[in-house]
């Protein structure tokens, strides 16, 4: 969230065009020039409320925050998006995540470049709000299951996500410094006070967005499922918004002309250095002090020597992208860990993806809480604590974030159902007999399983292991039920669950194999399924979608996931009548198997058995990793940008916030490499990343140790006693100070 911040504060302090005090060149005419006619007085745009604030930009913090709101609230349910709507794995979904996210992080330069050297930055926002919304389009329309299969889902999600990076990255630069050209010279500490606003518009955006859409993916049903269209189209709808607001101020906005990229002639400076460096490489040519001194023959001075101090500062710049690696995590494995516990924290259901609205709630409390109490008492102990170690700090808290990541998916996964092995299933016996039944399993290596009798409709509380001599192969099942002996033989295949439901057959009993699907209710939604003991068909309405046909004779029904809470009511229809069954209480992550009976005077009746029993692990657990990763984001992003910027001139400030979006765009790289190429266990990942920046974290250590940090009045050398320099075709002439 904080990297948002940066950009835009450094996007609040636009380079300023300023004018020399000395003449150099005046042009003298022989001839009296004649008064022309006196011009009319500016006329002052309207302001808020007769405040100094120009009623302008009322438009534009509205439209931040509709965009804000857009960008993240689609962000928020993107991975489980990619899991459960595309059935791509946990590894691809992530990749696909980070792929997005350094896209959005890349597409910030092409926006700058666009608006400072071709169409302005109010014609640059509107062009690119209107591809934003196209890719909204896009990616509802990719979240319509009725709407083609598979292969249309996935190029209208990717067609979309690839539109939404180019509008979202290209506005970025665009929208913070758009604001601050509505305030006159006179009106700065205006200015100030309204980039405040303007990033607590950014927070408020973020914050209600990542809260409300997980709440429309999964609490409203569509087509039977969870709603992914709906929380992509309410996105979608609120840049609608964004960009009509930001037309309807069209006629009140001061809309400065295109000035030139700056970024794009310190990316020539630096060329052309190094190419004529490399020309002039023999040993005659006399040596210069600084390999950027070679750009001298044709860039100006002043405008070398800034680029010299900027170089300094991107050096530090090298390690930082392996912490953003850790930060941008929070949206994709850190919401598939929080899709593995239970969200019911007894006043309220936490869906796993609202988990994120920890980051910018917790941003807006650390930002007063470390500047106005933990700097400063750390300060009044005589602890000098430069900005380079508050960077170095924050990267350890994101070592230990991902440590204490690492011991809650361990823990996870001790309390996760097993899985059987090579050459194992799991079986469970379901006795729906009047009587005790005893079974056994023929073969040598099973023949110790199963040895207790089972009760009737009696709750067995685990798998039993049985060993296979191959994949797949038949075993032999000895029923006794009363004075009745009775062989079945049934066909496995390894690494699966199973029920061997026994019940009666006549006079007799018989029992039939059923595959379970092993597997936990993803997205903290529960599973069901029915046996039917009844001689007709009944069908069970659950939802919105189809209903449940289940067929007669103990036939078995196919899952069913349905949201957690009470059912006191399920209607169920048969060939001659309606009843309604009673399924009480379904918790989180439970996969229940009812079983529809007859055999009491109060008609129908749903008897209940959990097949996988509940995530017991509270989703409250990842709360440590979310307050350590947000203090570590605090200590780390805005430390970064103040020092950066205290450390460059000021007219590098457009390059800084350039290449401090390249750091971001390129540590989502380095997790896309790791997802795809690791092969590492979940918690094994984890502590990967953790060790990766604790490395990292040493380099820079060193790297700041070293570091001379430059004094502010040495950086921002007034603009006056510099010399002057003209863009476009450079002339390489020695200007003098001299009054024509």
């Amino acid at each position: 969230m904080l990297e948002e911040r940066g950009s835009k504060e450094l996007a609040m302090n636009p380079f300023q065009k300023n004018e020399s005090k000395e003449t150099l060149f005046s042009p003298v005419s022989t001839e009296e020039v004649l008064p022309g006619p006196p011009s009319l007085p500016k006329k002052s745009p309207p302001k808020i409320c007769g405040s100094s604030y120009p009623l302008s930009i009322a438009f534009i913090v509205v439209n931040e925050f509709c965009e804000r709101f857009s960008y993240y609230g689609m962000k928020a349910v993107l991975t489980l998006y990619f899991l459960y709507f595309l059935h791509w794995n946990e590894d691809t979904s992530t990749s696909v995540y980070h792929a997005f996210s350094s896209l959005c992080y890349f597409t910030p330069i092409l926006g700058a470049a666009i608006a400072d050297s071709w169409l302005g930055k109010f014609k640059t926002i509107i062009y690119l709000s209107l591809i934003y919304v196209l890719g909204h389009i896009f990616k509802s329309l990719g979240a319509i299951p009725i709407l083609g299969g598979k292969m249309l889902h996935t190029i209208l999600s990717l067609v979309g996500l690839s539109l939404i990076a180019l509008g979202t990255g290209g506005i970025k630069p665009c929208v913070a410094a758009f604001g601050g050209d509505q305030f006159e010279e006179e009106h700065a500490e205006a200015r100030t006070r309204y980039f405040s606003v303007f990033y607590l518009s950014i927070n408020a955006g973020s914050l209600i967005s990542t809260f409300i859409t997980p709440m429309l993916r999964g609490d409203v049903k569509c087509f039977g499922e969870d709603c992914y269209a709906l929380a992509f189209g309410i996105p979608g709808l609120l840049m609608v918004l964004a960009l009509a607001v930001f037309l309807m101020g069209s006629k009140m906005y001061r809309k400065p002309p295109p000035e030139g990229n700056i970024v794009a002639q310190v990316i020539k400076c630096i060329w052309f250095a190094l190419c004529n460096r490399f020309r002039n490489r023999s040993g005659g040519v006399t040596k210069r002090q600084h390999w950027l001194d070679w750009a001298a023959e044709k860039y100006p001075k002043h405008l070398i020597m800034d680029v010299k101090a900027l170089t300094r500062v991107l050096f530090l710049y090298i390690p930082l992208p392996m912490f953003w690696a850790l930060l941008d995590q929070q949206g994709s494995r850190w919401t598939l860990q929080a899709n593995k516990m239970d969200g019911d924290l007894g006043f309220f259901v936490l869906q796993p993806d609202q988990m994120q609205v920890l980051n910018p709630f917790l941003v807006l409390i650390f930002i007063p809480l470390f500047d106005l109490i933990i700097y400063r008492l750390i300060s009044k102990c005589g602890i000098n604590f430069s900005s380079l170690r508050k960077m170095a700090v924050g990267m350890i808290l994101a070592c230990l974030a991902f440590a204490v990541a690492a011991l809650v998916e361990i823990k996870i996964n001790g309390m996760a159902h097993p899985q059987p092995a090579s050459q194992e299933i799991f079986l469970q016996v379901l006795n729906l007999a009047d009587g005790k039944i005893k079974v056994t399993v023929l073969g040598s290596r099973n023949n110790s399983l199963l040895v207790e009798s089972v009760n009737s409709f009696q709750n067995t509380t685990h798998y039993s292991k049985l060993h296979l001599e191959t994949k797949s192969q038949n075993l032999h099942f000895h029923l006794k039920y009363n004075n009745l002996s009775v062989h079945n033989e049934h066909s496995v295949e390894e690494k699966n669950s199973y029920h061997l439901v026994v019940h009666e057959d006549g006079e007799s009993i018989s029992s039939m194999l059923v595959k379970d699907t092993g597997i936990k209710p993803a997205n903290g939604m529960t599973a069901i399924r029915f046996i039917n003991t009844l001689h007709k068909d009944i069908n069970i309405s659950l939802g919105a979608g189809a209903p449940l046909s289940v067929g007669k004779d103990y036939g078995v029904s196919a899952y069913r996931t349905v949201p957690r809470g009470k059912y006191p009511a399920v209607y169920c229809e048969t060939e001659d009548k309606s009843v309604s069954l009673d399924l009480g209480h379904l918790d989180f992550g439970i996969t229940y198997l009812f079983v529809i009976t007859n055999i009491t005077n109060q008609g129908l009746q749903a008897w209940k058995t959990e097949d996988i029993p509940a995530n017991k692990l509270s989703i409250a657990w990842q709360l440590p990793q979310y307050v350590l990763v947000t203090a570590a984001e605090v200590m780390f992003s805005v430390t970064g940008l103040e020092f950066s910027y205290s450390q460059a001139p000021s007219s590098m400030k457009s390059v800084l916030q350039a290449a401090w979006l390249l750091t971001v765009a390129i540590g989502n790289i380095i997790v896309l490499v790791v997802a795809q190429f690791s092969g590492l266990v979940q918690w094994a990942e984890f502590v990967l990343f953790s060790c990766l920046l604790l490395v990292v974290c040493l380099i820079f250590s060193i790297m700041g140790y070293y570091y001379v940090p430059l004094k502010s009045e040495g950086v921002h050398e007034p603009e006056e006693k510099r010399i002057p320099h003209i863009q476009g075709n450079m002339i390489n002439l020695e200007t003098k100070n001299t009054r024509l």
